[in-house]
């Protein structure tokens, strides 16, 4: 059952939820009798830390935040996130937060992100009998805590779609749920495409990678129209629903994971959705290639070569390098329907993981005033990123022998920095940034989302849409 969101005015001890709570900041004292858990040590103010007591028939939890001139929006996301679980354990129904100024979204996000579950395949649950926390009150402005109940739920929808089985979320799922999003929402229309269609397209690139599977691919096309005179934005999130690598196959060892290889398309699909719920004032037209990487006696082989929609030939030495010609085709057409800013989402490359782990995504422009748009809308999320280069050395790299490009060189260097340059030659001159989200797509490790599907890339899309209009 989704928690209900609300906000809230008044005294913070009026409330009539079961349990509340309490921030406690260093340096400071807590009103009343709470003052006795800190002179006894049991409430400590250092971020995340935790006391329980009672007041008449409630229970109190008193949350430790730091200095106070040194919190912001993700420490409270963390600290919403510790409480949101210990209230959880204690069987609480209803939670009331004493929010500090200018961190009630983000409690609300660490709040919802933090008790997400997903056990849609148990046939038993040993929460079966917890009905979780039913509703949540925070201290704050109305409008932003209701945008922040939307943007957190649609971070959590795209972290379902994360986890479903590739047996269950295959392309045309994927494209069957952007039905669903449109049919929502007057300001959205969907196109899609199938194989057929995609070819038709002189989508040589992604067809290539279609080819090799039984499982029909989908180009997902959401355009929404929320009456900016902004700039027309393009957001591209590459969805291979599942990636065994081809002919050029993965390692057995956590290839189940490969699950995961469409979350970028999660992202955009959901973002868009929380947008139009939202009705930001900007335009979008979101492309999602969607097809799973299979071998079989059709599959395109190393050595082939392609053709690309924008018209580059491509020498195909990898087969497990699918995920940027994928992208080539989405972004080259992402650019053919007018749009004027692009970010795209990828789980592209293992290598960032080496070089990020799995704090930052990889950042990569050919633009700096609009990455700088994009890296502060990182700030403000959490979601963060780190910028890495391109340069016409790495380019020289991507150049083909027998073809414009190749999309993976024997040369292993560089390799995210490889894959953005080569994406980069499909956007022409559009202002772009691309985000290798390999590390942080699942895994992530936070305390509200856990090791598990991270819905990255929600929240920073929705906010980079606010940022443009």
């Amino acid at each position: 059952m989704p928690t209900a969101v609300r906000a809230r005015s008044g005294a913070p001890e009026e409330t009539s939820a079961d349990t509340r709570v309490v921030p406690l900041f260093e340096g400071e004292s807590l009103p009343g009798d709470l003052q006795a858990l800190v002179e006894s040590g049991e409430a400590k103010a250092a971020l995340r830390k935790l006391a329980v007591t009672h007041e008449d028939d409630r229970r109190v939890i008193v949350v430790g935040l730091g200095k106070r001139d040194e919190l912001d929006p993700e420490k409270a996301r963390v600290a919403a996130a510790a409480v949101a679980g210990r209230a959880r354990e204690l069987g609480a129904a209803s939670l009331s937060w004493d929010a500090p100024e200018g961190t009630a979204a983000a409690v609300v996000e660490g709040t919802l992100l933090a008790l997400y579950r997903f056990d849609r395949f148990k046939t038993s649950n040993d929460d079966a009998d917890d009905d979780g926390i039913a509703s949540l009150e925070v201290n704050g402005d109305e409008g932003e805590v209701s945008a922040a109940r939307v943007t957190a739920e649609a971070q959590n929808r795209a972290r379902d779609l994360q986890n479903l089985p590739s047996n269950v979320a295959t392309p045309t799922f994927l494209a069957e749920r952007a039905g669903e999003i449109a049919e929502e929402h007057e300001s959205l229309e969907v196109e899609l495409m199938d194989g057929e269609a995609i070819i038709s397209r002189g989508m040589g690139a992604f067809a290539c990678v279609a080819q090799g599977t039984y499982a029909e691919p989908r180009l997902i096309v959401l355009r929404y129209e929320g009456g900016s005179s902004g700039p027309h934005l393009g957001f591209v999130g590459k969805a291979v629903t599942f990636d065994t690598g081809g002919i050029s196959i993965k390692p057995a060892a956590k290839m189940h994971e490969m699950k995961f290889d469409m979350s970028g398309g999660a992202a955009v699909l959901e973002s868009v959705a929380a947008i139009a719920e939202l009705g930001l004032p900007v335009r979008i037209t979101a492309v999602v290639p969607a097809t799973e990487n299979m071998p079989s006696g059709r599959s395109v082989k190393p050595g082939d070569i392609v053709t690309a929609m924008n018209g580059k030939t491509i020498e195909v030495n990898n087969t497990d390098a699918e995920g940027r010609l994928i992208l080539a085709d989405a972004l080259a057409y992402a650019v053919e329907q007018g749009a004027e800013r692009i970010v795209d989402l990828a789980t592209l490359t293992g290598a960032i993981i080496v070089a990020l782990g799995s704090t930052f995504a990889g950042v990569f422009s050919n633009d700096d005033e609009w990455c700088a748009q994009v890296e502060e809308a990182m700030g403000a999320t959490g979601e963060l990123g780190w910028r890495l280069p391109l340069h016409p050395e790495i380019f020289e790299i991507t150049k083909g022998q027998y073809a414009d490009l190749t999309n993976a060189a024997a040369e292993r260097k560089a390799m995210s920095s490889y894959a953005a340059e080569f994406l980069r030659q499909f956007v022409d001159d559009t202002p772009w940034v691309h985000l290798d989200i390999a590390g942080t797509a699942w895994g992530l490790g936070r305390p509200y989302v856990g090791k598990g599907a991270s819905g990255f890339g929600v929240r920073l899309l929705v906010e980079v849409a606010k940022s443009a209009t």
